[in-house]
């Protein structure tokens, strides 16, 4: 909240702004719309003094102040007391000089006319129909565009600052990754250490024999994790992937570790004859089906179920990787969120495994990670370019 309640002043002085320049603008608009309306009295005022002229002097001076006031480019027609049109001066199109009283497109611009302004002078001898200037017309489109350029720049600046907000976040998880991975070193030597010694000793205890494989495959996916760690935030490697084979792999390390008895949970792989090879980091992508996987596993645990992977070539190049699950499924109002990072529905979750892997897909494999509309469970579907 602290962080952005700057972020929040700048909006609310922002929008202050806005409305303020809007306000003095839609004032100039009403200021300039009472003097065209002015104008419009004076043009009529003259225009009748020409219409009974006195002397020749005047008759020239009324002329010639009635050219001055066309110069004002106020669209207007001046129509007798039967409503005819008998002048008109500055219309947007072109219309008979001489039978203007016919011409039924200056009869159907008065209307328009007295839509934006009310005709002034005198019914029983003639009436002034007068529009918007070209700087009114202007002002009342530009305070708009210019309105709706200030929004665009709060938009654009809000992305920025939550882009930037979220690269921060993404550094400190890089560096915390790295970190937990250079502290694990130590212990992992220490452990293969071990492994080695209670070799020796396996000989003489069936049981130690038995459990010393699943331990040495433990510390081996410790080694793994960490290997992973280390490569958050490096570039993605471009190596051939078997992505089919990762696929078998994962499985079975998972299925080697599902509950049998009670609440069983199956793990089944669909997949084609043959390799499927794409260009990626074997490692990352398999730290995303792990992810996906485990949260298949999560989902399912204290109630059984199945899990199925499916792994096919996509249309074109490239591959299709499916992880579906029997389980509750992920709420509607829910679905928009579950690829944010820190968001998580579990109790202890720290909200960052799909958040990542789509990470990893996206920016790192110019793939694809979604979520797919299914009627029973979560199915995530896991798009690879060949």
């Amino acid at each position: 909240m602290r962080r952005s309640a700057p972020v929040v002043l700048v909006a609310l002085g922002l929008l202050a702004l806005l409305g303020s320049y809007v306000w003095y603008t839609q004032r100039v608009v009403r200021e300039l719309q009472r003097e065209a309306q002015q104008t419009a009295k004076l043009f009529s005022r003259v225009y009748g003094a020409v219409s009974t002229p006195t002397t020749v002097g005047d008759d020239q001076a009324l002329l010639e102040a009635l050219t001055t006031l066309r110069e004002f480019r106020v669209p207007i027609i001046i129509t007798d007391s039967a409503g005819r049109p008998t002048a008109a001066g500055d219309l947007p199109f072109a219309y008979d000089t001489i039978g203007i009283a016919t011409d039924a497109t200056v009869l159907s611009y008065v209307a328009t006319l007295d839509r934006e302004n009310l005709p002034v002078g005198n019914p029983s001898v003639n009436l002034v129909h007068f529009g918007k200037t070209p700087l009114v017309a202007g002002l009342e489109v530009i305070p708009v565009l210019q309105a709706a350029l200030v929004a665009m720049l709060i938009v654009i600046g809000a992305l920025v600052l939550r882009t930037r907000s979220r690269a921060d976040r993404e550094r400190v998880w890089a560096g915390m990754a790295r970190e937990a991975a250079h502290q694990l070193g130590t212990p992992l030597s220490s452990l293969i250490g071990w492994v080695e010694l209670l070799k020796d000793r396996a000989a003489n205890d069936p049981s130690l024999a038995s459990a010393l494989p699943h331990i040495a495959s433990d510390v081996e996916r410790l080694e793994r994790v960490a290997h992973r760690f280390e490569r958050i935030g490096r570039p993605p490697r471009r190596d051939p992937v078997d992505i089919a084979d990762v696929v078998t792999q994962v499985a079975r390390y998972y299925r080697e570790r599902l509950p049998t008895l009670a609440n069983a949970i199956a793990l089944d792989v669909n997949r084609a004859d043959g390799p499927l090879t794409i260009p990626g980091d074997r490692v990352l992508l398999e730290w995303v089906l792990e992810s996906l996987v485990k949260n298949a596993v999560d989902a399912l645990s204290g109630q059984g179920g199945a899990i199925h992977l499916t792994v096919e070539a996509a249309a074109g190049s490239g591959a299709r990787i499916r992880v579906a699950d029997t389980g509750p499924g992920i709420p509607r109002e829910l679905r928009a969120k579950i690829f944010s990072a820190g968001f998580s529905t579990k109790e202890r979750g720290w909200g960052i495994g799909l958040a990542l892997a789509r990470r990893i897909v996206e920016d790192g494999h110019d793939g694809r990670l979604e979520l797919a509309p299914s009627d029973r469970g979560a199915v995530f579907d896991v798009i690879l370019p060949g």
